[in-house]
């Protein structure tokens, strides 16, 4: 049994908010941070909306609303705590004295450009300040100082102040959060000591400046904090046998069966969360094909119109989406990943709209001119014509390494939407089908929002952005197979329409290639793609440290390696074709998972756990040029290693350092873990693998919030099917399907409310315990 909060957010939309480019708009984006976390960033930082926790659990139903945004302040920015004891000493007529002893501080806020701060500590007391030695280059500093101030009972000033400050050699110091202690307080105590989380400064702006400042814009926000209870793995076999029984059996004529029953009970707001929560259930059952045919069949049968097939955002649109996103986000990086690389890197101006086109001079020295529209029309065609036709024939190249089973599922797509509308007039649905998902729910949005599904660290800039949408929509325009639609409603797209052309074509060919694979053909695909994860080979240069030791000493611990990975181990030495060089067996890898950005001050390093022959546990930290990179050392070893049979059930996402986790605060060195291992690989992909027991229990919080609705949905259908058919008797099997439901939902509950009713009693003699 284990506990999880989830918090969900929904950033909708803006308004009112100020101009920060010279073009007299602004190009806003959201980032999301948790936990106090300082707000740095190069570009504009617009202001920002803080929602405490507090006041999300007394709205079990969620926050929905506009929401100011408020203004940056530094020294309301600050985020980590420091550990600290404060006493009281003398009495009597010895003179009595205030010590205040700072031992360390952890998770500060990173102030300088080199991804952490170099710290201080000030102490005030009665008007007087001490300070602490600087610790260079440290989020997690250790001091273990003590600072003595004359206690003065006369002083009407009873506050101990601790400040954490960044030190600067040039600029201003920056401040990094304080903690205030009531000295009045610590009179009865004499003693206190603990973590303290830091707060922020006093704020600079008095409540009547508040309304001299300009607005500064709304967010409209959906959030909702949910803790969840996940029991073991045995009281979700029901629930999940019912839902692979209704894919099953669908084709039988067994209906209405759950799947139909969910897909006509979701609502909107829940219906991304819902597909979602199914897509991994299947996935992780090997039904995932079976249940995404199950949902086309279902959307053919209420759609009439061809044309709109797929295009709201129904149950079977969402699966289909968070499949994609499952199974092909490492086609999407090979296929889109040099393309975007080279718009990146080469920053050209691209504009083919007259209203918002920007004329410069143009020409050699003596000789400038001014830009003619039609200049700047030619050359961002031009350019853009060249983008397009790398993308199309990386396309066109992509069917010998498109994976398989998005392959399967939009084959199946093809043939029943090729069977529900066999009419010639409609010979471009079956095509239109497989873009509207391949090109305009997921090639499109990347490249639109190339950070959004990781092909790029950082957003763009206004120039490339502008490229990338152009490109966009050129793709989106591509996948309607319809030229004349988009240059009717956006004419300057005409320069563009014999590269569209060719490329409909293009498209065209490579989805019949796509769909014509036979199940021979897929099963031998299938077993060239095992053949390949049992004899995968992956090597290149990462920056390597193993350690043995009881923590970690050294400030950069990483040193150049060449590593390589072959069926059997994986090794290291410092150049490629060295002699001497160490290795890791890999039945010995217990774990291979992420470690915290704050451990090394890097977003990109894995640690690979394994056991020795007399077992104790080794640690290998490996450090990746890019989070590309790590996901697909992260796949390669978790495939290379998914059959271990010493693997390792929880793991520290932290370091231990300075006597302890840097994640849990744990002291033990061989404390088990502090967090759930992922083993399994899903879809030989680099995502982070499936939770089924996490995933069935979301799906019955679903269930059990929409009983009443699912009971009247049910009755529905069979009444109708009745009216259908001769036989006016109600067939008893269909009603004993919704009570296997309903009992099975009603299990789980009396298996929660156990629970809840066990963790109270244990609470109740804690306290018993504490007060006696």
């Amino acid at each position: 049994m284990a506990k999880r909060s989830t918090l969900f957010i929904r950033i909708v939309e803006g308004k009112n908010l100020p101009i920060k480019d010279i073009t007299g708009n602004s190009d806003p984006y959201c980032i999301v941070r948790i936990d106090n976390e300082a707000i740095i960033s190069r570009d504009d930082v617009i202001g920002k909306v803080s929602i405490s926790k507090e006041a999300l659990v007394v709205k079990p139903q969620g926050l929905d609303g506009w929401m100011n945004l408020t203004e940056i302040d530094p020294d309301e920015e600050v985020q980590g705590e420091i550990h600290l004891q404060v006493a009281l000493l003398g009495a009597g007529d010895i003179p009595r004295k205030l010590r205040c002893r700072v031992l360390e501080a952890r998770d500060l806020a990173k102030k300088d450009r080199n991804g952490a701060s170099d710290p201080f500590v000030r102490v005030r007391y009665n008007g007087k300040s001490q300070e602490s030695t600087v610790v260079k280059k440290s989020c997690y500093p250790r001091w273990n100082e003590s600072f003595e101030f004359d206690l003065d009972d006369n002083s009407t000033d009873s506050l101990l102040s601790v400040e954490v400050w960044d030190w600067d050699l040039v600029s201003k110091n920056d401040f990094l959060g304080k903690v205030l202690f009531n000295i009045n307080r610590l009179q009865s105590a004499q003693q206190e000591e603990g973590w303290f989380r830091l707060g922020p400064d006093k704020p600079k702006h008095s409540q009547c400046d508040l309304f001299l400042r300009p607005s500064l814009g709304s967010l409209r926000l959906q959030l909702r904090l949910r803790d969840e209870t996940v029991l073991p793995s045995i009281h979700y076999q029901p629930l999940t046998e019912l839902l692979c029984r209704s894919v099953k059996t669908h084709f039988s004529g067994n209906w209405p069966d759950l799947i139909m029953l969910i897909d006509e009970t979701t609502t909107s707001e829940n219906r991304q969360e819902v597909a979602t929560n199914l897509v991994k259930i299947f996935l992780g059952q090997g039904l995932i094909n079976e249940f995404l045919d199950v949902l086309f069949k279902l959307e053919l049968e209420k759609t009439t119109e061809p044309n709109t097939l797929f295009r709201s955002n129904s149950l079977a649109s969402k699966s289909m989406e968070s499949f994609l996103k499952v199974a092909g986000m490492q086609y999407l990086h090979r296929l889109l990943g040099p393309i975007i690389n080279r718009i990146f890197e080469e920053k050209k101006y691209v504009e083919l709209d007259p209203n918002k086109m920007e004329l410069k001079e143009a020409g050699c020295s003596g000789l400038h001119r001014l830009q003619t529209e039609a200049d700047v029309i030619q050359q961002s065609s031009s350019l853009l014509q060249s983008y397009l036709s790398e993308l199309m024939a990386a396309i066109l190249q992509s069917s010998s390494f498109f994976p398989l089973l998005l392959g399967q599922a939009f084959q199946q797509l093809y043939q029943r939407v090729q069977a529900r509308f066999p009419d010639p007039e409609y010979r471009k649905a079956k095509f239109i089908a497989v873009t509207s998902f391949l090109c305009l729910r997921f090639i499109s949005p990347a490249i639109m929002s190339p950070k959004l599904f990781h092909l790029r660290e950082k957003h763009a800039d206004a120039r490339t952005s502008r490229t990338l949408l152009l490109l966009a929509k050129a793709i989106q325009t591509i996948g309607n197979l319809d030229t004349l639609m988009c240059c009717s409603k956006e004419p300057w797209m005409v320069p563009l329409q014999p590269a569209i052309q060719q490329g409909i074509a293009q498209l065209k060919d490579f989805i019949s290639c796509l769909v014509t694979i036979h199940d021979s053909d897929a099963l031998s695909l299938q077993t060239n793609m095992s053949l390949q994860c049992d004899s995968m080979e992956k090597e290149g240069f990462l920056f390597l440290h193993k350690t043995k030791d009881k923590c970690i000493l050294k400030t950069t611990p990483f040193k150049k390696y060449h590593v390589a990975l072959s069926k059997d181990k994986l090794s290291y030495s410092r150049s490629q074709h060295s002699k001497k060089s160490l290795f890791i067996s890999l039945p010995e890898i217990c774990a291979v998972e992420k470690v915290e950005e704050k451990c090394f001050g890097s977003a990109n390093v894995m640690q690979i756990i394994s056991s020795n022959d007399s077992g104790q546990q080794e640690t290998l930290y490996l450090d990746c040029k890019s989070v590309n990179e790590l996901n697909q050392w992260l796949s390669a070893l978790r495939k290379a290693c998914s059959h271990n049979k010493n693997t390792i059930s929880c793991y520290h996402p932290g370091i231990y350092k300075a006597d302890r986790w840097s994640c849990c605060h744990q002291k033990e060195k061989t404390d088990p873990g502090c967090d759930k291992t992922r083993h399994g690989v899903t879809l030989q992909e680099w995502y982070d693998p499936l939770d089924p027991d996490l995933e069935a229990q979301l799906i019955y919080r679903h269930l059990s919030g929409v009983q009443c609705a699912l009971r009247d949905k049910y009755y529905e259908l069979i009444k109708q099917d009745e009216v259908d058919d001769t036989d006016t008797d109600t067939d008893p099997k269909k009603v004993d399907g919704l009570t296997t439901l309903f009992k099975t939902l009603q299990d789980l509950h009396d298996a929660h409310a156990a629970v809840e009713k066990e963790e109270l009693l244990k609470n109740k003699n804690i306290f018993l315990e504490l007060k006696a």
